[in-house]
């Protein structure tokens, strides 16, 4: 008996499903942080799921990286 990897399930669309490369394993694969994953995640899903609201995640998941990772204000 074999279990299908779950990285051939998506939950909730197939915005991601439909891609070449999946923005998980991308971010997995080049060992990337909350934050850039979170900017990767965002920015490729846009035009398919969230539309302009993802696109104002990614502007704030860079400002949150700015703040936190850099001890700056945006």
């Amino acid at each position: 008996m074999s279990a299908e990897s779950s990285l051939n399930t998506q939950v909730d669309g197939d915005h991601y499903s439909k891609l070449t490369i999946q923005p998980i394993t991308y971010i997995h694969s080049n060992n990337l942080d909350f934050f850039q994953g979170s900017i990767v995640k965002y920015a490729t899903r846009h035009k398919d799921k969230g539309g302009a609201a993802d696109l104002r995640k990614v502007i704030h998941f860079a400002q949150l990286a700015i703040e936190l990772q850099y001890r700056e204000k945006p």
